[in-house]
């Protein structure tokens, strides 16, 4: 019987709810654990390894444990609160989107992304659905937003890296730009980041860890002076404050001056640049003035323009995305004022599994009829 089967039938026998298990990345209650049930130090150390590190699967990690006490572990612990639905592999770019079922039946999106570099990514959701409502993102106009725990945040990690691990590779860089807005879900976000810095267990580099947020400034702030090597993306997407709100409806509550401000603010808590995406939109902030524009925004900040390609949606046919020629003449007038910029392209568009696509309009069901159980 495999673990996640095992912990299933466990919980039904003894009546345990999921929600009571403890979960694995939670180290301070795990080591309680340890040390109720005698386990040796080295042998716990060896699973974490295993299973965080290696990409082991919840069955070979527990195997690192005696059989007498590996069962008593295994009716204790949740290893992985999501359940991966499906799996879809582009053939255009070699991106995985990876679809995953919470425990309350809701589906979220993972992205692994194998770019030609070598330095395998991983793009993962923070909420199911998304309250920032965005224009040109797909996840904004579900209608909805509820936030992750950190244990289905990371376990999206974890699996990705279980899947790698057949391909010899494993997630180098963490991006938290899939589905929801991390700096909604703060707190969890931050249970997330102190779990992937900590030696026990993931061991990750926080210099390759990135939060994207539409611009939250407050919070901004408390992760930098929380986790200062984290890098920090803001999805700007215009200086002109009238553009910004129709892009991005936060930006009527935080304006593009006091989110200048917040960068500078960041700049000194942390040294490094913070990562500016500027998605482009025909004919909504293409310009080659509003270029200018945000060249002069920049001068004076520690900041790295990137040029993002517009994704179509089907909630938001009005929107068009710039085309390469002209995207490049924007790139070129950042570039001449010293200003660092590069422009992306997208993966996983053929199983729209790019930027702003995820979406999964079942959930709304799902909402539905947990509102009319509550009734």
């Amino acid at each position: 019987m495999s673990c996640g089967s095992w912990c299933d039938w466990v919980a039904s026998i003894l009546k345990i709810p999921m929600t009571n298990l403890i979960p694995i990345h939670d180290a301070h209650r795990i080591d309680q654990l340890r040390g109720e049930l005698r386990i040796e130090p080295g042998l716990l150390r060896r699973l974490r390894i295993a299973f965080f590190k290696k990409g082991a699967t919840a069955d070979d990690a527990l195997a690192q444990l005696p059989e007498g006490v590996r069962e008593r572990f295994a009716e204790r612990v949740a290893f992985h609160p999501l359940r991966l639905d499906h799996r879809a592999d582009s053939q255009q770019d070699g991106a995985s989107k990876l679809i995953f079922k919470t425990d309350a039946d809701y589906l979220i999106e993972s992205v692994i992304l194998r770019p030609g570099t070598g330095r395998t990514a991983l793009c993962v959701s923070s909420q199911v659905g998304c309250a920032a409502a965005c224009d040109f993102c797909a996840t904004g106009k579900m209608g909805m937003a509820h936030s992750l725990p950190a244990a289905a945040i990371l376990d999206q990690l974890v699996q990705a890296n279980q899947l790698l691990a057949a391909e010899d590779r494993r997630v180098r860089n963490l991006v938290f730009m899939g589905m929801g807005e991390p700096l909604h879900n703060e707190e969890n976000i931050y249970e997330v980041l102190a779990a992937l810095a900590n030696p026990q267990l993931f061991h990750h580099s926080m210099n390759r860890v990135l939060v994207s947020t539409v611009g939250i400034p407050d919070a901004m702030i408390r992760l930098a002076r929380r986790f200062p090597q984290v890098n920090i993306a803001l999805s700007l997407h215009a200086v002109r404050q009238q553009a910004r709100e129709q892009i991005v409806p936060l930006a009527r509550k935080h304006p593009v001056d006091q989110l200048r401000a917040t960068i500078q603010q960041l700049n000194t808590l942390q040294g490094r640049p913070v990562m500016l995406e500027h998605l482009m939109l025909a004919g909504v902030n293409d310009s080659l003035d509003e270029a200018r524009e945000l060249a002069a925004w920049c001068e004076g900040l520690l900041v790295h323009v990137n040029l993002i390609p517009y994704n179509p949606i089907a909630g938001a046919p009005h929107l068009i995305g710039t085309p390469p020629a002209e995207r490049k003449a924007f790139a070129q007038v950042l570039k001449d004022a010293g200003v660092t910029t590069t422009t992306r392209y997208s993966m996983g568009q053929d199983i729209e599994a790019a930027c702003g696509q995820l979406v999964q309009q079942g959930n709304r069901e799902v909402a539905k009829r947990a509102a009319a159980a509550r009734a």
